[in-house]
């Protein structure tokens, strides 16, 4: 609604409008008093009733006894022109549906760590005798250090006492509701029902059952879903069982509670990525005590069993190299791949989204999409006209961006190559190019001593950051999409505020110039390379240094986390790309 921006309710001023779905608008408020933001929810329809009234007030306080990690608390509640709303703690990381869209798939050691932090909120609640009633993507935001909160507690029963469930919120709730719920029936079990959807839907790219929302009904009812390796999905008869069990028809076929589950999950996982190294390990051959060679894929058993020198091959995730000994993990530095497919200086590198690819672009000016397993080329991009410097995904995991000598960023798709938008404001090279975490917007940075924020899709430009005394070389968006970090020629790293321009802390560490800083994702450290051949990894609120690595013998020109914040990929002058352990 137009007219509610500039209003209050309760103790909250609206700023503007921030979401709307079927039952509510989501606006960004602040508090009058304290300057504090805050999600204010106003749900569509009003209450009429003295009994619908006191229904929302007990549903709304029990909601609001609620006090978890991963649960998005509810500050306040109320009424304005009959209407309910909700304040809710403020969420900046978007949700996990924006982070994941339909139709992609999450990589399996991630899928664990949503359905641990999710199982957690919905084992506290369901202790305390309150059900969730509507657990999906779309109800699972990020938190300022990345943390997964589930939000919309009870809100679909509170839905309920204002009036009915709309078509719109049934079909986008629909492919997540228990059977038991399609005949009225809920409880806690109905939660893991839906849980289990989505590691179903993060694993295979879509819910169990497919067809309209009547038609996805009635196959609920009436038949059990089929399993993931039906759908094509390589996972072992262990890990199918448990997934297939949270997702069993009837609720007293289910795990006892949803903790039960989430521990079955991360079990099976566990095992079925040991038996994958087991395997690996009785296909080769030892090739003496130095680093395994990637030639023939040889590596030593006993380097395997020591937890040392263990690069990435085989498609094995995190989780299978922890899970190998909870005792033994990397050491910070440790190199794991080294991939020598560019022609040239490789002055950029981005993970994907989903952990298992990478893009590189080099000074033989081509964008280069590789598997980070194996170093296998999946696409080359060659439309630049001359030396690429930058590279980013988009956190769709669907578009680049990439920025060079030509003084552009072309934005692209990552599977086809086909060209989307070119950006063309900066009057230099574009050294460096950064995507926010809502996909909505981009940041690039310039021999022109300038960073530039504007639109992804239109390119509109929003803020130009004119701090730095020399060359900007690198930008990083914080997780939380307020902050940028940007580095220079002028041997500085600089965190600023995305919105203003404010900036918050300059860190000098370098001996020579920055070209390349990187976010962790708990949006707690950075990590910066430059002219000195180092990368430096530091805190983001103070600057303290928390490792050196000096494993290139030239400038360092890229680096990038994984999506696990346990690796970093760097590249180099030295013609080489290096993964390697975090501290």
């Amino acid at each position: 609604m137009a007219g509610w921006p500039g209003r209050r309710l309760g103790n909250y001023e609206l700023v503007q409008l921030v979401g709307r779905g079927g039952f509510a608008e989501v606006y960004l408020g602040r508090h009058v008093y304290l300057g504090t933001v805050a999600a204010v929810k106003l749900i569509r329809g009003s209450l009429e009733r003295w009994e619908e009234v006191e229904q929302f007030k007990r549903e709304a306080q029990l909601i609001a006894e609620l006090r978890h990690p991963h649960i998005v608390r509810l500050l306040e509640f109320g009424f304005e022109e009959g209407r309910p709303f909700l304040v809710l703690d403020y969420a900046p990381g978007g949700t996990l549906r924006q982070r994941h869209p339909r139709g992609t798939w999450v990589e399996l050691g991630q899928v664990v760590a949503y359905v641990k932090q999710v199982a957690e909120a919905l084992q506290y609640a369901h202790e305390r005798k309150v059900v969730h009633r509507d657990v999906k993507p779309e109800n699972m935001l990020v938190g300022e250090q990345g943390e997964v909160l589930l939000g919309d507690f009870g809100v679909a029963l509170l839905v309920q006492s204002t009036r009915g469930t709309t078509r719109e919120e049934l079909v986008g709730t629909v492919p997540y509701l228990a059977p038991e719920q399609v005949e009225g029936r809920v409880g806690p079990k109905s939660d893991q029902y839906a849980l289990g959807v989505c590691v179903y839907e993060w694993l295979s790219g879509e819910p169990p059952f497919r067809g309209s929302w009547k038609e996805v009904l009635a196959q609920k009812v009436g038949r059990e879903p089929p399993g993931l390796r039906e759908r094509g999905v390589e996972v072992g008869e262990e890990l199918e069982e448990v997934v297939r069990k949270a997702l069993a028809r009837e609720p007293e076929q289910r795990y006892g509670t949803v903790k039960e589950w989430a521990e079955a999950l991360e079990e099976a996982v566990r095992r079925e990525e040991k038996r994958r190294v087991i395997a690996m390990v009785e296909q080769t051959e030892p090739v003496g005590p130095g680093v395994p060679s990637m030639g023939g894929r040889k590596i030593a058993r006993r380097w395997l069993l020591a937890g040392v020198s263990l690069p990435l091959v085989g498609g094995l995730s995190w989780l299978a190299w922890r899970s190998w000994s909870e005792q033994e993990s990397f050491s910070p530095g440790q190199t794991l791949l080294t991939y020598r497919e560019h022609s040239g200086w490789v002055n950029a590198v981005a993970w994907a989204p989903d952990g298992k690819r990478l893009a590189s672009g080099s000074a033989d000016g081509t964008v280069r999409v590789w598997e980070a397993d194996t170093g296998k080329q999946l696409l080359t991009y060659q439309e630049h006209s001359g030396i690429v410097l930058s590279v980013a995904w988009a956190p769709d995991g669907r578009r680049l961006a990439s920025g060079g000598e030509d003084g552009t960023v072309q934005v692209w798709e990552a599977d086809t190559g086909k060209q989307l938008l070119t950006y063309q404001e900066h009057s230099e090279w574009v050294n460096a190019v950064a995507w926010a975490p809502d996909g909505k917007r981009l940041a690039s940075g310039s021999t022109d001593e300038t960073v530039q924020v504007w639109e992804a899709d239109t390119g509109k430009q929003l803020l130009t950051y004119q701090e730095h005394s020399d060359i900007v070389w690198s930008v990083a968006w914080a997780l939380d999409g307020r902050r940028l970090a940007s580095g220079s020629d002028d041997e500085t790293v600089q965190v600023w505020e995305a919105d203003t321009g404010k900036q918050l802390l300059t860190y000098e560490g370098h001996s020579n110039g920055v070209w390349s800083v990187a976010w962790a994702p708990d949006g707690k450290r950075l990590a910066s390379g430059g002219e000195d051949g180092t990368v430096q990894v530091w805190e983001a609120d103070t600057g303290k240094r928390l490792l050196t690595y000096r494993g290139h013998s030239d400038v360092v020109t890229a680096v990038a986390w994984a999506p696990d914040g346990k690796r970093l990929a760097s590249g180099s002058r030295d013609g080489t790309v290096q993964v390697w352990s975090a501290p």
